[in-house]
Parts: C-alpha cells; structure tokens; sequence
C-alpha cells in the first residue's frame, strides 16, 4: 500500500515551485496551433458569438490572458471577459475595457455574476482541490451555459496514496458532467449545485509529471460529506 506523503494546505501549496508556474498558460490565443479552440475542441469565440445577448466568458488559470484579449477585439463591446489567475499577466499591458484580469487564488475566489462560458485549460492540474472548484464553477454557469476543462483522474487520490479515478469520474458523471479519457476534457451543460462524495485532504506536489509530461499535484481525498459551492 502506497504510503501518503505529507499534504500541503492551498497557501502552502501555491507557494510551491510545482504551482508557482509562470510558463502555464502564458502564450495560449484563442485559435491555431496553441490555443484554447485546439486543447478544449471548440472555438470560444464561435460559441460566444452564437449567444443572443452580451456574451459572458470566465478563463480560470488564465496566465497573460491572451485568449481574452484577442475575443475583446471580435466580440461585442458589451461582451463580459473574465481572468482569474495567481499570478497574472506578467507583462503589465492595459487590457481591453471588456477584459478583466484578477490575481487571486481560483481555490478563493468567488464571482458575483454566472457566465456562459467557463474554461480552466490544463489549470486544474495546479490547484489543491480539483473536486470542489469543480462543484463551485458548475454554479457560475448560466442556466444554458458550458464549463470545458482539462481533468486528470489519476491526480485524485485516497488517503492512502491508491487512486480514486475511477470513482470520481463515475460521482462527477453522475452529478451531470462528462468526461473524455482520450481527450483528458470534462465538460458541463447549464448551471446547477453540485455535490460530490468526497472530501478533500490537502495536496502533494511532489507526485511528479502528469499525462502533458510536466509536473502536477496529486489532490487527496475521502469518501465523506460531500463537496459544494
């Protein structure tokens, strides 16, 4: 049996070197060879532009928020752009009026509005706990919104060190998501209060590389009172 290592708290574990990453996300735009249209499999600025009203786009672990910017040029001016990173824009260039850049914790923060289209492109991999960011952003949603993130099942483990994959991808299905394994992608359609049968520990971020090759977090969990917003 796996012996479970020392598990850090969010503060500890974004001060960490695996999560203090300034090279995640940075050079990402929307279309193209690195973009948001080629990891998540659909084109952000074709969905917000099918919207009937102002379009609303919330980019979790957004890093320079290149992706934002290059949809504030195309996109209605009344259009809402949101980034949420930990470390931001490294470069301090005035951004679009319709583009927001907030540095905060996505494990902390917390929205006042619901938007109609929420992504985290290969953010999760950094964050402590993966289940309950999950269950919060499903409540961000608009009623007919869509969340699409990059999901590794294997990074969810059991105190004791053994995977929990397997059952955490049958409680999130449950709950309304799916979840391709080829793709590494889960996805939700429409807001709505989640609650999963786990409950979180602390993290490691010392379980090495993950599917991308580069270093991860593990997050820990038990079965117990369920996670919610």
């Amino acid at each position: 049996m796996p012996t479970p290592p020392p598990l850090l708290s969010a503060p500890e574990l974004e001060r960490s070197a695996v999560v203090a990453n300034n090279t995640m996300n940075r050079e990402r735009g929307l279309a193209g060879v690195n973009s948001y249209a080629r990891e998540l499999g659909l084109s952000p600025l074709a969905h917000l532009s099918s919207r009937p009203a102002a379009p609303s786009w919330l980019d979790l672990c957004s890093g320079e928020g290149r992706a934002l910017r290059e949809a504030a040029a195309v996109l209605p001016a009344d259009a809402v752009l949101t980034g949420v990173d930990l470390v931001g824009p490294l470069v301090p260039i005035p951004a679009p009026p319709a583009v927001a850049e907030i540095i905060a914790s996505v494990s902390a923060w917390t929205p006042t509005r619901t938007y109609d289209l929420i992504t985290c492109v290969h953010g999760l991999h950094y964050v402590g706990d993966q289940l309950g960011l999950l269950a919060r952003a499903a409540s961000w949603l608009a009623p007919d919104g869509l969340l699409l993130a990059h999901f590794d099942p294997e990074s969810v483990r059991l105190a004791d060190g053994s995977t929990a994959g397997r059952a955490v991808v049958a409680a999130l299905r449950a709950a309304g998501f799916r979840y391709s394994a080829r793709h590494h992608r889960i996805g939700l359609e429409g807001g709505r209060d989640v609650r999963l049968p786990f409950r979180y520990l602390g993290a490691d971020p010392g379980v090495g590389p993950n599917y991308t090759g580069q270093p991860a977090v593990g997050s820990y969990y038990s079965p117990g009172p369920e996670t919610n917003p």
